[in-house]
């Protein structure tokens, strides 16, 4: 009984940390990362398209990103939803593939991008600590319905902090590593 509990939360627990992954690699560095603009989303025959699903992203360069979409009609569209976006980037179209050119970060920029991620770390820790009141929740539940001891629940409580503390350690450093990859000149 205890032992799903402590299976569940850690998946969810490795669900929130993913999800803070896939949320920092969107955040750009000082380096081109094909993640800055994997997601953006593309008006392709009327609906939202992520470009990686309409272009190959790749880096020729360390502060270069070349875009090559599958479908030539959709080179225009690439560049409008990328021009449209907070990325402040201005796409190159050389009618075949476009471009984008990543110019160095302000000291100024540098810093408001580590505070949108301390806000994304912060999230992360919400997250895991809601689980883990979720999980002790369900561990009185089961103490009142008599399915296992007030022992065994107290015990239950004392391993999914220890679960919290680890997985807030991992948020930790994913949030020091990534500050470190920001304030990299």
């Amino acid at each position: 009984m205890l032992k799903e509990v402590y299976q569940e939360t850690e998946t969810r627990m490795k669900g929130a940390i993913q999800a803070l992954e896939e949320d920092l690699g969107g955040i750009r560095t000082g380096r081109a990362h094909p993640a800055l603009v994997e997601k953006l989303h593309v008006e392709y025959y009327g609906t939202p398209t992520p470009l990686i699903q309409l272009a190959s992203i790749s880096v020729p360069e360390p502060r270069a990103l070349l875009i090559r979409p599958f479908d030539a009609t959709t080179l225009k569209a690439i560049e409008r939803s990328i021009q449209s976006s907070d990325l402040g980037l201005t796409p190159n179209n050389d009618g075949k593939a476009i471009r984008l050119n990543l110019p160095p970060l302000t000291e100024e920029r540098r810093r408001d991008l580590v505070k949108v991620v301390h806000n994304r770390l912060e999230e992360a820790r919400v997250a895991t600590r809601n689980v883990r009141r979720d999980s002790i929740k369900d561990l009185r539940e089961f103490e009142q319905e008599k399915m296992i001891s007030e022992d065994e629940q107290k015990r239950g409580e004392e391993e999914l902090q220890k679960i919290t503390d680890r997985y807030i350690e991992q948020i930790n450093a994913i949030g020091e590593h990534k500050e470190k990859e920001i304030l990299e000149v």
